[in-house]
């Protein structure tokens, strides 16, 4: 079998200049000429077995280090090289080896600045990723679910509707109710349109809250509701029908795409209208302004349950009578949020609403008590944050309870003028908007690297988080 011949003209540079020795220095010591072994260096000439010998002999050089070819780092410049950005670039491979060789460190830098373009690609993925379930869908992101159209739409806009606001203040203006806004309600429908209110036992309707039927004109409501939800399903049949057009008249702008869509963004405005209905706006702002917008407080004014008050504060956004610009996220015990409104649409740019440190999911742990908290945002952007559970229908014995969390949210510029803000005594509580975007190191709370910054790995130190970064 043929020798196989060895040109590792630019591994001799680097073994000279390693050593501090001139080509006839060298050559010297290695009895060859100054200017074989310029051809040498030059890769003109091979290196013959002698000469490996007398290399190994006078200067204690490993042969492997000599024969080898340029480590695995033309293997790696393969991979770079065949990127489709790069496909074309180099015509051969001997070209991959000769730049290995003649330049190892660069080849070495040009490997980690590949490395690290891969790594960025795949973290602004994420954040592609992040964003759309945020709701930032890109132009070319494929087709959603109605209900995810619908929430995009409504917590990207302020938690505002005057066309209904003024409409239900008018409505409940005319009823004649006494203190009774739950007979007021029932009469309505009874003599308006013949509907009557019925409550249902959990055997006869289990898998309810609500049903309309046209056949009997009988609305049904599940006893598993308290009052106050029964309350609310009452006001959101009668919004539907005594506040039509108005509720029409919101739902066009919203320009949904699928009639499903459209369909799911009218009961959510028949819900907000039960609410406008169950805490008019002129007297509820009022009342929340005398009240410090204790919510405990107003429940108590208009006979609600904590989370009907709670979202009725989001929606202060009349002009010439405005209350602070509360925002409002619920989530559930896994951390999936639920829902998201704000009055000047829900922050998720300055506030983000995804950091594991708010104390909405502190509120689980201790159910039925309000947390209150100062936050701060890398940037410095303070919130007063408000949260806590909310139980759902009531279970039967050997079910499992649906509890969710609130979190109310405002700008930490307000707290003079709201209750909460007399129980904030330690300092703000450092959050970002979400491990996927905050750079904050040596976060314990973190559970993502940030897409922005690689991860840095030691195996001589290990930080507070698996996620440390550089």
């Amino acid at each position: 079998m043929a020798e196989r011949k060895i040109f590792a003209g630019p591994r001799m540079r680097r073994i000279r200049n390693s050593l501090g020795l001139t080509q006839t220095a060298m050559a010297q010591a290695l009895e060859i000429s100054p200017s074989y072994l310029n051809l040498i260096e030059r890769n003109q000439r091979p290196l013959t077995v002698q000469l490996l010998l007398k290399l190994s002999s006078v200067y204690r050089v490993d042969l492997d280090e000599l024969q080898g070819e340029a480590g695995g780092s033309a293997g790696q410049l393969r991979e770079v090289f065949a990127d489709p950005l790069l496909a074309g670039e180099i015509p051969g491979e001997q070209e991959l080896i000769e730049v290995a060789e003649a330049a190892p460190n660069a080849a070495n830098g040009m490997i980690k600045l590949y490395r690290a373009y891969r790594e960025q690609a795949a973290r602004l993925s994420d954040l592609a990723e992040l964003l759309a379930r945020e709701g930032h869908i890109p132009a070319l992101a494929g087709p959603r679910l109605p209900l995810d159209e619908v929430h995009d739409k409504l917590q990207h806009r302020p938690n505002f509707f005057a066309g209904i606001d003024d409409a239900a203040e008018a409505f409940h203006a005319r009823l004649t109710q006494g203190d009774d806004l739950v007979a007021a309600l029932k009469a309505w429908l009874r003599s308006e349109h013949g509907i009557a209110v019925r409550t249902l036992p959990v055997h006869a309707m289990p898998n309810l809250r609500r049903r309309y039927d046209r056949h009997s004109m009988r609305l049904f409501l599940s006893e598993r509701l308290s009052p106050f939800d029964q309350l609310q399903e009452i006001a959101t049949e009668v919004s539907l029908l005594a506040l039509r057009q108005e509720i029409h008249a919101e739902l066009e702008p919203l320009s949904l795409s699928t009639p499903e869509a459209s369909r799911i963004a009218r009961f959510e405005l028949g819900r907000y209208a039960a609410h406008a209905l169950m805490m008019p706006y002129g007297t509820f702002h009022n009342a929340a302004q005398r009240l410090h917008y204790d919510i405990d407080g107003l429940r108590a004014r208009f006979g609600t349950s904590y989370e009907q008050a709670a979202s009725r504060l989001t929606t202060l956004q009349r002009p010439g009578a405005a209350g602070i610009p509360f925002f409002l996220m619920e989530i559930d015990g896994a951390g999936h949020r639920l829902r998201k409104v704000g009055a000047q649409g829900f922050p998720q740019a300055r506030f983000g609403g995804g950091c594991p440190k708010l104390n909405v999911h502190a509120a689980f742990a201790q159910p039925g008590q309000i947390l209150v908290e100062a936050a701060e945002m890398p940037d410095g952007t303070g919130f007063l944050t408000i949260s806590r559970t909310i139980e759902g229908p009531q279970a039967n014995f050997g079910e499992r309870v649906r509890r969710t969390a609130l979190l109310l949210g405002c700008d930490l510029g307000f707290r003079e003028e709201i209750v909460y803000g007399k129980a904030l005594s330690a300092a703000p509580i450092a959050i970002g908007a979400a491990c996927r975007l905050c750079e904050r190191q040596g976060c314990l709370a973190r559970a993502e690297p940030p897409v922005t910054r690689p991860l840095g790995l030691d195996e001589m130190a290990a930080g507070l988080s698996v996620f440390d970064f550089q």
